[in-house]
């Protein structure tokens, strides 16, 4: 009879502090190792967009790579999230990570069959279960970003952005990003 080691947020406390991020979704563990150049780029030119954007409005806040334990076999570190100033007020605990779901969750994707898989099958389907209204999946070697919003119970695919397009999302009024701008220095 074999057993798999089922994960635990208390497991992560014991990781080293090697610059390797460890996740946990369902009770499996997922590690990566540190993000390149044009990875961290990408999220620095996005969130710096998302906070121009949230000076005006003072809606929310974006925030990048911040703990999200939605249990103890659930707890992740998504490259970045927006949350609005309500939803945050329930979600921000005293340990300093969310422990519910933001409204809008990025994943910038890396390089590598396992990190690609992790995003666009393990994650989406963790964010759309736990409640995440809007899920961005971003590849700035393709300069695409695909867009998962939540319709009845579950997240769904409804663009798959081009360089050319508009970022724009209805959890956002009167942010519209070009993705020109958003990749005109992503380079492979």
């Amino acid at each position: 009879m074999t057993s798999t080691t089922r994960w635990t947020s208390t497991d992560l406390l014991t990781m080293p502090d090697d610059g390797k991020r460890y996740e946990i979704i369902d009770g499996e563990l997922f590690v990566s190792t540190q993000p390149s150049w044009q990875h961290n780029y990408t999220c620095v030119t996005l969130i710096t967009e998302l906070e121009f954007w949230n000076g005006k409005t003072r809606m929310g806040q974006a925030n990048l790579g911040p703990g999200l334990i939605f249990a103890e076999d659930n707890d992740v570190a998504p490259d970045l999230v927006w949350i609005s100033n309500a939803r945050r007020d329930v979600a921000l605990l005293a340990d300093g990570k969310l422990h519910a779901a933001p409204e809008l969750v990025v994943e910038v994707l890396s390089p590598g069959r396992a990190d690609e898989r992790r995003d666009r099958e393990a994650k989406l389907g963790l964010y759309s279960r736990r409640g995440v209204d809007e899920y961005w999946i971003v590849d700035w070697r393709l300069k695409q970003i695909e867009v998962y919003r939540r319709l009845e119970q579950a997240l769904n695919l409804i663009a798959n952005l081009q360089e050319s397009d508009n970022l724009e999302s209805p959890l956002l009024p009167g942010f519209s990003l070009p993705l020109a701008t958003l990749f005109q220095d992503a380079s492979s």
